[in-house]
Order: structure tokens, then sequence, then C-alpha cells
């Protein structure tokens, strides 16, 4: 794979700064705390479903955000992006963990049936992220941006699965155009994706 386009600051200007500015606002820990919010408002009042997924998006997605700028500042990692794929390892050990232990409390606490699902799925596929990224450098924003997509659709109806493929398209095009991955990776990141939801719909969640 060719040096990503946004590599250095002097290369992060024009359409570029723009695709960056993108990915890092679309991505995997933003887009679960947004899916986190919308299932917890399917099921509860606004109050009750906005803590609610405030529990999950802190244990799934905030709390693996602040390691990452922790590592980065301390310089335990050399880019947000983390090419290197050794360095995602313990990110990646730390939201597996965040996602047990969101699942665990709205276990315990009887959370809505659809965060609980939510969390089994998050638990699963960074866990299924985690191994493949020992040996390969595959799409997470992929993964993320097809989960999402579909899991959408299966709560909301599938009008939102429609209305969500342009930014599925958008996404997987960013990543390509930034370098950060190739074709084979962003598919790769798409099968993982819609194979995780499979997975989950096999055992009765959404």
């Amino acid at each position: 794979m060719n040096t990503p386009r946004d590599n250095t600051a002097e290369m992060t200007t024009g359409l570029v700064r723009v695709a960056r500015i993108f990915s890092n606002v679309v991505s995997p820990s933003v887009m679960f705390a947004v899916i986190g919010l919308a299932v917890a408002w399917k099921e509860l009042p606004f109050w009750e479903g906005l803590l609610w997924a405030a529990v999950y998006g802190f244990w799934v997605s905030l709390m693996p955000i602040l390691l990452v700028v922790y590592m980065l500042r301390t310089g335990r990692i050399s880019d947000l992006h983390m090419s290197n794929t050794r360095e995602r390892r313990l990110p990646y050990l730390a939201s597996v963990i965040g996602s047990l232990i969101a699942l665990a409390i709205i276990q315990l606490f009887n959370g809505p049936d659809l965060l609980r699902c939510l969390a089994i799925f998050s638990t699963l596929e960074l866990a299924a992220l985690a191994v493949i990224t020992n040996f390969w450098l595959i799409s997470i924003h992929a993964t993320s941006i097809a989960s999402v997509t579909i899991i959408s659709g299966l709560v909301f109806g599938w009008w939102t699965l429609i209305l969500l493929l342009p930014l599925v398209v958008t996404v997987c095009w960013v990543r390509l155009y930034l370098r950060r991955h190739n074709v084979q990776q962003v598919v790769a990141g798409l099968a993982l994706g819609v194979i995780t939801v499979w997975v989950l719909i096999q055992i009765g969640c959404f």
C-alpha cells in the first residue's frame, strides 16, 4: 500500500484535509455511539434512553478514544490511525473489555434489549477485529459503517438502510482516497460487518 495522503501535516490540505476530517468524524467510535443512542431512544423515553446510551457510549466509544489519545500523547503510538497493526492491540483489548463491561451493566440493571444486543455485537465485532489486526490491516471504518447501516435497517426499517447507503460508499471511498487501505482491506471490512450482524440475527438479536 502506498504512503497515506494525509501522512504529514504538510499534505493535509484541500480535498485531503476534507477527507481526513470526514474520516475522523465518521469514525468507528462515533458510529457506535450514535447507533447506541438511536436504539436506546427507540425503546425508552428521552432521558432514560440518554442515560443508557451514555453508559454504552462511555465504555464502548469514549474510554477507548481516551486511551488512544493518551497513547498518542505519550508516544506509545505513532499516529491516530495506528497504521502499524501492533499499535492497535491494546486499544482493541480495551474496546472488547469496555463492551463486556457495558453488557454486564445492561444485563445487571435490566437495560434495554436492543442496547444489550448492540453490546453483544460490539464485543463480537471488536474481538474479531482484534484477532484479524494481528495479521492484517483490515478497514475498521468499512466494518463499522456496514454493520451500523444494516442494524439501522433492521431496527428502524429498510428505508434507513437505503438512506445510509451513500454514506457507506463515501466512507469506503475516503479510506481508499486517503490510501489508508486498499480495495481488499475495505471489501474485507464490509464483509466482516455483514457477517457479524448476521451472527447476531441468528441468536435472536435485532
